[in-house]
């Protein structure tokens, strides 16, 4: 019995398919990357926003296609949208044999055995407060470098955010336990690990009564060789002093931080329900500066939340324009049911949302550009990733990049380089958010 798998969503999703991969790869199953010659596919849908949902269901009916015109004998969805839409997946799909809640990703081998029987409507929705954390994986990225997630859950009830009604409260997985998966990941290979979580700034407190992520940090560089650690989704009212000197500090972690901020204007941060204001989050990012000289610093924004006036947006672009992110990403805000905000009379036309969100990432572009020129002439430290035949070019990432988000650094070299390997490359031309350059030779 083959088995295909559809990863949809964010890292922390992609970390659930692997530990499903893992259990039904010790169950005896055969694993397929073609889906055409899969005689089960499960697909690990997301929900964050109308634009994932959609992704899901269009998935999800491109592999009911298999079903009905191929051999495909079943389809098993799990995820975020059978956790938000349990009901209607079933009854709206009906090519859909079996169904699995946040909670139940560790039933999916009885689910796989109950459509190998040709049972139709299995589910499992396991309190999802309850579910064991982390597990065994099956590595779906490159072995030099993957992810590291360290916590499950959200406390933080953004008023736009559905996170925590899917995927519950926030738990840390204990220190112990994420010290032997990091030594596990490095002896697979790993150059990088990036940690992640919903909010990895809350990290421990939980457990141990106090935010712990610092603490996280020196224990897994101790524990560890050589390997590089990263931190995604940083929430900048939880960045402490010691954090920031751990980043500081300790040369394998890397000077990058991604804080997805949201907005700048005081109006539009309280009816996020946001923790802080504007100006703590101008002090974060100025503190983070002074004491990390050269750190690369990454946000998101969302543009037409309820009631965003044209002065809040003019805020936000001159916010940009003034503080010269090294990587920003933008979003159109999304009216998700459920939601505080989604009840807020002041709903913004979508074009305008759209528009607005246009109108950053014009500017970013401009900002992204003038800072990746002053970085010509410099020499950067480069995971190498793979080689391009086309282009004839190797390319991979710097210490700036976070992988599958990030641009990347294309360079040339005397002899062909193995993946996984760190080379130093000198920055010679920009091409948009990417660079180029050639390695330096001794």
């Amino acid at each position: 019995m083959k088995i295909g798998f559809v990863s949809l969503g964010c890292p922390k999703n992609q970390l659930d398919t692997e530990v499903m991969l893992n259990e039904l790869r010790n169950a005896g199953y055969e694993i397929t990357p073609e889906e055409t010659e899969a005689d089960i596919i499960v697909i690990n849908t997301c929900a964050f926003i109308e634009a994932a949902k959609r992704e899901s269901i269009d998935n999800i009916l491109d592999v009911a296609w298999l079903k009905t015109n191929r051999t495909l004998k079943g389809i098993i969805v799990t995820g975020c949208m059978t956790e938000r839409y349990r009901e209607e997946v079933l009854k709206e799909f009906p090519e859909v044999d079996a169904i699995l809640g946040i909670g139940s990703i560790h039933d999916i081998v009885e689910a796989v055995q109950s459509v190998e029987r040709g049972e139709r409507g299995y589910t499992s929705f396991r309190p999802k407060d309850e579910v064991e954390l982390g597990g065994d994986r099956v590595l779906t990225t490159p072995t030099f470098w993957t992810y590291l997630k360290i916590a499950e859950g959200c406390d933080n009830r953004c008023t736009y955010c559905a996170i925590p009604y899917i995927r519950g409260k926030y738990r840390s997985r204990p220190i112990e336990e994420l010290v032997s998966e990091a030594r596990e990941l490095e002896s697979l290979g790993a150059r990088e690990i990036n940690i992640i979580a919903q909010d990895i700034t809350r990290y421990g407190a939980d457990l141990y009564g106090e935010y712990s992520l610092a603490r996280l940090l020196r224990e897994l560089t101790a524990a560890t060789k050589s390997v590089f650690f990263r931190l995604l989704y940083c929430y900048p009212d939880k960045i402490t002093d010691e954090l920031v000197a751990e980043i500081r500090d300790d040369p394998r972690v890397l000077k990058y931080i991604d804080i997805p901020l949201q907005h700048i204007s005081d109006n539009v941060l309280r009816r996020m329900n946001r923790h802080g204001d504007s100006a703590m989050i101008r002090e974060v990012i100025a503190h983070l500066r002074r004491e990390v000289p050269g750190i690369v610093i990454r946000t998101t924004f969302i543009t037409g939340f309820p009631g965003e006036t044209e002065e809040d947006f003019e805020q936000l672009c001159d916010f940009v324009n003034e503080t010269r992110f090294d990587r920003l990403g933008v979003f159109p805000y999304s009216q998700e049911e459920g939601t505080p905000a989604a009840e807020f009379p002041d709903q913004i036309d979508e074009q305008l949302k759209q528009d607005r969100a246009d109108i950053i990432m014009r500017d970013q572009l401009a900002i992204s550009e003038e800072l990746n020129r002053a970085r010509v002439g410099t020499t950067l430290r480069v995971l190498c990733e793979d080689f391009d035949p086309v282009s004839e070019l190797h390319f991979g990432r710097s210490y700036a990049d976070a992988p599958e988000i990030d641009g990347k650094v294309y360079f040339r070299a005397p002899r062909r380089i193995a993946p996984g390997s760190l080379v130093d490359v000198k920055i010679t031309e920009v091409l948009d958010y990417d660079l180029c350059g050639s390695v330096v030779t001794k």
